[in-house]
């Protein structure tokens, strides 16, 4: 096996704060545990967690696919 390279990094460092922010609406759009709010996720379950993404990426292709339709 070699070496891990991590993938999961923010190709843009100015979009941390926006996506901290898309983050946390996502989890208040379906009321996850208010727990996230303190900025620890490790209480969250996975299933929470997997939610509040899947979320993320489900908006992220109606803005882009709004964008594609001119609107």
């Amino acid at each position: 096996m070699g070496i891990r390279n991590n993938s999961n990094r923010v190709l843009n460092p100015m979009a941390i704060q926006a996506l901290d922010k898309f983050k946390l609406e996502a989890a208040t759009e379906l009321n996850i545990s208010d727990e996230y709010k303190s900025g620890y996720w490790g209480n969250i379950t996975s299933r929470e967690c997997g939610s509040v993404g899947g979320q993320m990426v489900k908006k992220m292709i109606q803005s882009y696919e709004d964008q594609l339709a001119g609107s």
